[in-house]
Parts: C-alpha cells; sequence; structure tokens
C-alpha cells in the first residue's frame, strides 16, 4: 500500500463523528431525543441516514462510530442492534470532535485510509460518498477535504446560511468529508491545537498566520490555493480539495433551522444534474 491516496485498490474505514458538542442540543431539544444524531429527517434518525449511506458505497469496507455515549445508545434500538451485531464499531467519545477524531484514528491499523464525516450529515447520499472517495484517491497529497462554493449553495437552495470562507476564488463552505493518510494523520493534532485556542481568537491567529496573512482574508485576496499552503506549512500536512457539485454536500444539521431545511429538501425531487 501506497504512502498517497492514489492507489485504486485502497479502500477506506469511515470515522462517523457522532456526539453532541455540548449538553442541552437545541436540535435533539426539539427532536425530543436524546442526542441531536437520533434527531429524525424523514422519519429516520441522522445517524442511520448517515451509516446507510456509507454502507453502500464500494470504497468504504467498515464503518467506526466514536459517540453516542454509551448511556444513550439505548434511546436508538435500531443503532444499538446494528452495533450489537457488530454491523458498526462503536468508541466513546471525548470532549471535543479533534479528540474524538483522535481517539477513532488511534483505534485503527496505522496504514489504513480514513473518510472522516459527522452525524448530522443527513442528507448524505452513496453518490456524494463515492464521488469524494474517488476523487480523494486520484489526489497525492496526504488528506483531502471537500468543499463547495456558497454561488452553488445559494443557487441550488436560495436563503440558506452556511458557514462562508470568503476567497479570492469566491466564498467557499465546508462539507464535514475529509480523508487521511498516514501522514495525513498528523492534521487531527493541529486540529486540536486550533480547538484549544478557539477562544483566545489572538493567540489562534498568531499560531495559525502571520499579520499579512490576515489581511490577505479581510481583503479578500487569499486564494485557496494560497490557504492550503499556508495549512501545509504549519501542521506538516499536504491537503487537496475537493469540489463538490451536489449541494447537499453542504447541508450538516447543526441548528433547528438546518434540521427543517433537510426535512424540505428531503420531501422535494432533487435535479439529477446536480447528482454524480
Amino acid at each position: 500500500m501506497t504512502d498517497t491516496l492514489n492507489s485504486t485498490q485502497q479502500k477506506f474505514t469511515a470515522l462517523i463523528l457522532a456526539a453532541d458538542r455540548a449538553s442541552g442540543d437545541p436540535v435533539a431539544q426539539y427532536a425530543g431525543v436524546a442526542c441531536k444524531a437520533f434527531a429524525p429527517v424523514g422519519g429516520i434518525p441522522m445517524i442511520l441516514r448517515v451509516i446507510d449511506a456509507l454502507s453502500t458505497c464500494d470504497l468504504v469496507d467498515s464503518i467506526m462510530l466514536c459517540g453516542p455515549p454509551q448511556s444513550k445508545l439505548d434511546d436508538c434500538p435500531s443503532l444499538k442492534k446494528r452495533i450489537d451485531s457488530g454491523e458498526l464499531m462503536w468508541l466513546s467519545n471525548q470532549n471535543s470532535p479533534s479528540r474524538s477524531a483522535e481517539h477513532g484514528l488511534n483505534h485503527l491499523p496505522v496504514n489504513t485510509p480514513v473518510f472522516l464525516t459527522t452525524a448530522d450529515h443527513a442528507l448524505l447520499t452513496p453518490d456524494i460518498v463515492e464521488y469524494f472517495l474517488a476523487e480523494s484517491l486520484r489526489s497525492s497529497s496526504d488528506a483531502t477535504v471537500g468543499l463547495i462554493t456558497n454561488t452553488l449553495m445559494t443557487d441550488t437552495f436560495p436563503g440558506t446560511k452556511r458557514t462562508v470562507f470568503h476567497l479570492r476564488d469566491g466564498g467557499i463552505c465546508g462539507c464535514n468529508l475529509f480523508t487521511f493518510n498516514p501522514q495525513g494523520r498528523a492534521l487531527i493534532k493541529f486540529w486540536r491545537t486550533v480547538e484549544d485556542l478557539r477562544k483566545q481568537p489572538w493567540r489562534l491567529i498568531a499560531h495559525l498566520v502571520n499579520p499579512g496573512i490576515v489581511l490577505s482574508y479581510v481583503f479578500r485576496r487569499l486564494s485557496l490555493e494560497k490557504a492550503l499552503d499556508m495549512l501545509a506549512a504549519k501542521s506538516g500536512v499536504r491537503v487537496s480539495p475537493v469540489l463538490m457539485s451536489d449541494a447537499r454536500a453542504g447541508i450538516d444539521v447543526d441548528k433547528v433551522e438546518d434540521l427543517l431545511l433537510a426535512e424540505s429538501i428531503l420531501g422535494k425531487p432533487f435535479p439529477s444534474s446536480a447528482q454524480h
């Protein structure tokens, strides 16, 4: 097995982060469920939608969940049944997303290519997963990240509000889709450092970039290529972007409004031209 993600023989272990960031999650409270991952979309818990999308993808050979806490598994009997049957691996979550990701990776052989996503990716489809992983395998980088243009998001779902990174190339949104080869796993440690500094923004900025880069971003002169070069310089990990063409890849359920949006999208035919 090579050290890059470009071998067509490789398959991925999927790692799903499935714990709430904090107690009292508003989506969980709105849906009346024990944790956000159990909130139903189209009558099916989000976490099962994600698992089903991964289970039918030829490039995924196993699935590991990090979370929800064991104490909550009885609240989703269909999920617990899958775990008990051995269909899924389960680990307890840690106290932050980056630490949960690191915990999951530490339980996988170091040469295992890993696909990371989240349990609130309610509109994930097998086609989205297959496209992202196939493109990742064509990359020679240590890691890949799924991205989508804000233009595509707003054209497809007018009025939707996503977190947008304003770059020289245009607005870009994240998709909660990542792959890592053995060298790429170092990016998780970098993520943990960023997470630890998130409540100290100036220390975070000083750690990540120099003032010139900050100004480039503020004035929208920072390109995606330059941003990823900066990330590689700081983390030691070369990351390639995978631009997605299905706008559903950019929808995750962070807020009650997102849950309602996912329900509305699921209730309508999706244009075939937008699917892979």
